[in-house]
């Protein structure tokens, strides 16, 4: 039997944030999903298509600075390889995490790089 506290566990709570998040955004097939992921350390976002397969990657391991910033250079990054890839436009997964933050400035760096979002 579970505990109460199992039940408002927080992986359990992020992961009902994640699908509350993941029932509203639709990719189709002109349409992929910028999903960011991020950790303590570092941040990484991919564009994934309709069939699952990643189009672009980036992480923000190789640039230097604080969080926010590495996080704004990764959006621009990612917005570069996806244009390289023909992808303009794509609907934004922010992974059940708040739009804040690192979250915010990867959105941001990618519209920033070309990306409509």
């Amino acid at each position: 039997m579970k505990s109460q506290n199992d039940l408002y566990s927080k992986a359990r709570r992020q992961a009902r944030r994640k699908h509350r998040v993941q029932t509203v955004i639709k990719a189709t097939a002109s349409l992929p999903r910028l999903i960011v992921w991020k950790s303590n350390l570092h941040t990484s976002a991919q564009v994934v298509g309709l069939d699952g397969n990643v189009v672009a990657y980036a992480t923000d391991a190789k640039f230097t600075g604080t969080k926010t910033a590495k996080a704004t250079e990764l959006g621009k990054a990612i917005a570069a390889a996806a244009l390289a890839k023909g992808v303009e436009n794509v609907v934004f997964d922010r992974n059940g995490n708040r739009y804040h933050g690192r979250i915010k400035a990867v959105s941001e760096g990618a519209r920033e790089g070309g990306l409509k979002n």
